[in-house]
């Protein structure tokens, strides 16, 4: 499937996702978020992702039991949400920020992605 052909939705977090392709063990998808913009903080109940940074920057918050961190999420970096991993993501105010990322197994549905408590106020939606 070409990128372009792909149909654009709102993620449970609210950025704009549009699935590129599906199979029986993963999906893969590109996220974006417009410039100065801040997705709601969440967790998945049954997936883990990869992400990689195509465009633009901002930082990714993410926190696994005792570990927390803020990476800073420019072009070509490439990180991991393992499974229950609670984040959120925001992009610099200068530039749109875009994600490809690859979900484990594949993109359940409604239900998977479940609110918490992030470091920012969400304005994505």
């Amino acid at each position: 499937m070409h990128a372009e052909r792909g149909r654009t939705e709102t993620a449970p977090d609210g950025s704009r996702v549009r699935v590129l392709l599906g199979l029986d063990g993963g999906s893969m998808a590109r996220f974006e978020l417009p410039a100065g913009g801040t997705s709601s903080a969440v967790f998945h109940r049954s997936a883990e992702e990869i992400w990689y940074v195509l465009e633009g920057r901002g930082e990714l918050w993410r926190r696994q039991e005792d570990r927390e961190e803020i990476v800073a999420l420019r072009p070509g970096l490439c990180v991991s949400l393992p499974l229950g991993t609670r984040f959120q993501f925001r992009a610099a105010p200068d530039a749109p920020l875009a994600v490809l990322a690859v979900t484990l197994p594949p993109w359940p549905g409604d239900g998977e992605a479940l609110p918490v408590a992030g470091p920012w106020p969400p304005d994505a939606t």
